[in-house]
Order: structure tokens, then C-alpha cells, then sequence
């Protein structure tokens, strides 16, 4: 099978021969398991499933390569405080076979991801997410690093404003501007920063069938920063209904609950500018997400 078509200009070629080749020449053991590409693709990392249990995870961009070595260091660490399950290594695969950077090989996570709009349970899968966050913030973050969006809001300005601009064929400037500057107008964050996953979108997040959060998944964007930054997730995967849950359950103030606004609103026009014509999904979610926030 050739390789999927690429998202970025400097994305590695990434196919089944590749994670072939890097499984049986350093994990022999699991040479003969059957290997297919798991669906839908991820932005960052290539995800093919390895047998029944396995999962291998290839950094498909060098960008997304230091986010190996810090999930290896913290995730076990986090990983006993929080409700619900995150990844496992079990397999640290090195460069080699057509691969230049480290992979990681963990064990597969049954569930699906949920669809930002059609939520089974939206009130229920809000409290679980609040708890997801409540607890993650309330970790020791003596040593952690900055999270990938761990800069004030009023550091995006900019890249945002030039996203809008960008889009103005395709959203309502305007209101999205309205939005914006309604957030960058709420008080920063004052206390010290948290552990934040800092990218809870749908595809992020695993649901059983009950449509209740079973895993979070991606763990590339963790670090120490704001708070409201993981409040993304009231726009992108609850509906209006259950928001209000979400924000009692998770202690959000309204100086938070506008920042997040401000982060999912950021988040979504700067994926919708730069997935719109590589990743129909990716641009789908954005788009949903840029008309939400002004519910």
C-alpha cells in the first residue's frame, strides 16, 4: 500500500512496508502480527495497529519528534492519577529502516472517537471529561515542562488575526474577530501554571460504547500552562446543552471559560487555514468549532 497522502511539506513517507520493516528488525517477537493503518489518520503521528493489541505511533513530522522523549518520561508518572486511560509503551523503537527518529509501540486502547456534534451521552461524557481535567490539573507540576500552548492568549494575536483574514472566504470574519477580542479583554490566568493535555479534540479522546470517555490518547502537546487551555473541549466535542456541565463540573470562572473560548477559537481557525485542502476531517471539525463559539 503506497503511503497516505501527506498533510505537511517536510511528513515522512510512512506505509505498511515501513512499520513492517521497523517491527521485525527490533521487536522479532511481533514480527508476524498483522498490521493495518488505524483510522482516521492522525496529524502528527502515523498510527498503524500491530495484532489485536498493539499500536506502533511514528512521529510523522521532525516537529512532533521531542514530544516522544517527553511522553516516555511523564506519562507513567501522570498516568496513576488520572481517571480514565492513557497510552502505554511497552516497545521504544529507535531510528533505523527508513525511519530517522524514535517510535513508540503501545498497547492498542478499544473505543472510538467521539463525533464533535453527535455525543451519545453529552452530560455524562462532560462530567467525564471536567474529571479528566480537574484531576490533571491537580498533579505536582514540579519539573514539567511548558506545555505546547503554554503562551497567554495575547501571544497568538497576530497568527490569529492572520488566520481570520485568511478564512474570510469561508467563515464570518467578523463575528469571529467579535469573539476573539471578547477573550483577549478576559483577565490572564493568575495562579501558577498546571499540567494540561492541551489538545482535547475528538480525536483525542476514546469513547466505549456507552458514549462515556474511556482513554485520552496524544499526549504530544502536554505540559505545564493555563488552565482554561484544556476547556477547549466544550466546543470541540460537547454540544451548547451540555456546556454548562462541563464548566460547574471542571470550576471554570468566567475569566477561564472566555480564555477557553478565546484557545478553541485560536485552535480551530488556524487548523481550518492549515488542513482545509489536506485533511477534510481535520477542516470539518474546525469549521463546526468556529460556529460554536458563539453559542
Amino acid at each position: 500500500m503506497s503511503p497516505s497522502p501527506k498533510m505537511h511539506a517536510d511528513e515522512l513517507d510512512i506505509d505498511e512496508a515501513l512499520v513492517r520493516r521497523l517491527v521485525s528488525a527490533q521487536f522479532p517477537q511481533w514480527a508476524a502480527l498483522p498490521v493495518e493503518p488505524v483510522e482516521p489518520v492522525g496529524t502528527s503521528n502515523a498510527m498503524y495497529r500491530l495484532g489485536a493489541d498493539l499500536v506502533v505511533r511514528i512521529p510523522r513530522v521532525p516537529g512532533a519528534v521531542e514530544d516522544i522523549a517527553k511522553e516516555r518520561a511523564w506519562l507513567p508518572r501522570l498516568a496513576p492519577e488520572l481517571p480514565v486511560a492513557v497510552p502505554v509503551r511497552v516497545g521504544s523503537g529507535e531510528p533505523g529502516e527508513g525511519c530517522p527518529w524514535p517510535w513508540s509501540v503501545l498497547r492498542w486502547l478499544d473505543g472510538a472517537n467521539p463525533e464533535a456534534g453527535g455525543v451519545a451521552e453529552p452530560v455524562l461524557l462532560a462530567a467525564d471529561l471536567a474529571a479528566f481535567v480537574t484531576a490533571l490539573h491537580r498533579v505536582d507540576p514540579a519539573g514539567g515542562p511548558a506545555a505546547y500552548r503554554s503562551e497567554p492568549l495575547g501571544e497568538r494575536d497576530g497568527r490569529t488575526r492572520a488566520a481570520i483574514a485568511a478564512l474570510a472566504d469561508v467563515i464570518d470574519a467578523g463575528a469571529a474577530t467579535a469573539v476573539w477580542e471578547a477573550a483577549l479583554r478576559a483577565p490572564a490566568h493568575g495562579g501558577a501554571p498546571v499540567w494540561i493535555h492541551a489538545d482535547l479534540q475528538p480525536g483525542n479522546l476514546l469513547v466505549d460504547g456507552r458514549g462515556r470517555l474511556s482513554a485520552v490518547i496524544d499526549f504530544g502537546c502536554l505540559g505545564l500552562g493555563d488552565p482554561a487551555v484544556d476547556l477547549i473541549a466544550a466546543w470541540y466535542v460537547l454540544p451548547a446543552a451540555a456546556r454548562d456541565a462541563f464548566r460547574t463540573a471542571a470550576g471554570a470562572d468566567g475569566a477561564a471559560w472566555a480564555r477557553g473560548r478565546g484557545w478553541a477559537l485560536s485552535v480551530a481557525l488556524m487548523e481550518l487555514d492549515y488542513y482545509r485542502d489536506t485533511n477534510p476531517r481535520m477542516a470539518a471539525i474546525a469549521r463546526r468549532v468556529i460556529a460554536e463559539v458563539r453559542i
